[in-house]
């Protein structure tokens, strides 16, 4: 295992990761010719909302939108109209990890991978956002959270039941906010929050994920990298504020739909 000495925090510059290269199966047929990011939520993409909460987000210098070869134009296509209307505080590249299906895919571990390759950022903080979760808050609490510390940090959602658990993860923590104990796909949880897809690493995330790559055969679900990564060094939550949705079937797009346009925010 490599050496994981801390890097000084004075070199820290920051870069964000929007993991978008899902093929979006179980939204089809709207996801046919529209990769999920891109479907509209009370009238806007989801990946708008995104930028929303990331151009509020102290010390961004980079950030990056990881699609596959199949939509990467409509991301090009968007990133072309979009950009005449906002002015973001950073730069934004949209990259094509090269996969063509379903069935090729390299999942999200494997693309948060690729984009750390591409762009070279490898003495960097990470902010890596799943590009299917709705949320309207800045990070720059968990970022500050994440400094203090020394530490990886993952927001966390109260979701309404315990049943509903079972299809994220389940987490225990001490009373500081470290990770005890974390499993994906729980049978028995007994908690009702949940790790969602907002992450942020110090600048010994390459090493890490290089390790986690060289162990471990799951390259998808970014639980199983913090289910591998917390017993190694300390890893802390940080309870995401406001109103959140995984955007994972037709319902759930409907109610973040019905959500956003009943408290009226879906303008930027």
């Amino acid at each position: 295992m490599g050496s994981w000495r801390p890097f000084p925090i004075h070199s820290w510059d920051m870069k964000a990761i929007i993991l978008a290269a899902g093929y979006g199966t179980r939204l089809a047929p709207l996801t046919d010719c529209c990769p999920k990011a891109l479907l509209p939520v009370g009238g806007r993409p989801i990946l708008e909302y995104i930028l929303d909460s990331l151009v509020a987000t102290d010390g961004i210098e980079e950030a990056c939108v990881v699609s596959n070869a199949k939509f990467y134009p409509s991301f090009l296509q968007w990133a072309a109209t979009w950009k005449t209307q906002a002015s973001l505080p950073f730069a934004l590249h949209i990259l094509n990890d090269g996969t063509t299906s379903d069935a090729t895919r390299r999942g999200a571990i494997g693309d948060l991978w690729f984009a750390l390759t591409d762009r070279g950022w490898n003495q960097d903080e990470i902010l890596v956002v799943a590009g299917d979760n709705l949320f309207r808050s800045s990070l720059s609490p968990m970022v500050q959270l994440g400094r203090d510390r020394r530490a990886p940090v993952v927001a966390v959602y109260r979701v309404p039941e315990l049943a509903s658990v079972r299809l994220y993860n389940h987490l225990r923590t001490d009373r500081e906010g470290r990770i005890v104990f974390f499993e994906e796909k729980p049978d028995s949880p007994q908690d009702t929050r949940v790790a969602v897809g907002l992450y942020y690493f110090p600048p010994e995330l390459p090493q890490w994920l290089k390790d986690y790559l060289c162990q471990t055969d799951n390259r998808d679900q970014p639980g199983r990298f913090i289910q591998w990564l917390f017993p190694k060094v300390p890893v802390y939550v940080w309870e995401l504020p406001g109103l959140w949705f995984d955007i994972g079937s037709r319902q759930a797009l409907e109610e973040a739909d019905q959500a956003v346009r009943s408290v009226g925010v879906s303008k930027a």
